[in-house]
């Protein structure tokens, strides 16, 4: 979860490589309107956002129902977002990746053929409600390369705890 440019396409991919699982990209779940509307610089209100949501909480349950642990990006910028994904069937965890808005503005306007203008980032940024203390995730600063945070994400969550180096 993040915002754009935080680096959850890049992350999601490396770390479902290397924990063997299913990948899914969020933006695959949004309607062609909210497409447009993103993509004119129109932020998308609560409820452009509940048919995603749901789209990706039911894709999850799917998944796990079928017994496939997965990956999916998905800014899920705010607390009731998030509780919408976390109904899906299975174990629903969060990965934050959190970063400064100069490196995000930059990393959005270093990037080409996604639909997401700099202009939004404002918006999304006023949105975030970072994770709460009793939500089941991980605050990690992007700064790090991405080799670095899947690292950490792996030692964190799929390491036994007998063998985990402390941080």
């Amino acid at each position: 979860m993040g915002v754009a440019g935080s680096g959850k396409t890049t992350v999601a991919r490396m770390l479902a490589e290397r924990i063997g699982v299913e990948y899914a990209e969020a933006d695959t779940f949004h309607s062609e309107a909210n497409i447009a509307k993103m993509s004119t610089g129109t932020p998308l209100t609560d409820a452009d956002r509940a048919p995603w949501l749901e789209a990706i909480r039911d894709w999850l349950t799917a998944e796990a129902d079928a017994g496939r642990p997965t990956v999916v990006t998905c800014s899920a910028l705010k607390r009731s977002y998030r509780d919408v994904l976390r109904t899906a069937r299975g174990r629903v965890r969060f990965l934050h990746l959190h970063g400064s808005p100069e490196m995000l503005a930059e990393r959005i306007t270093g990037r080409s053929g996604h639909f997401m203008p700099t202009s939004l980032l404002p918006s999304q940024l006023a949105t975030l409600e970072p994770l709460d203390d009793d939500e089941d995730g991980l605050t990690v600063d992007v700064a790090a390369p991405p080799e670095e945070i899947v690292d950490d994400v792996v030692a964190r969550y799929f390491t036994p705890p007998s063998t985990r180096t402390p941080s």
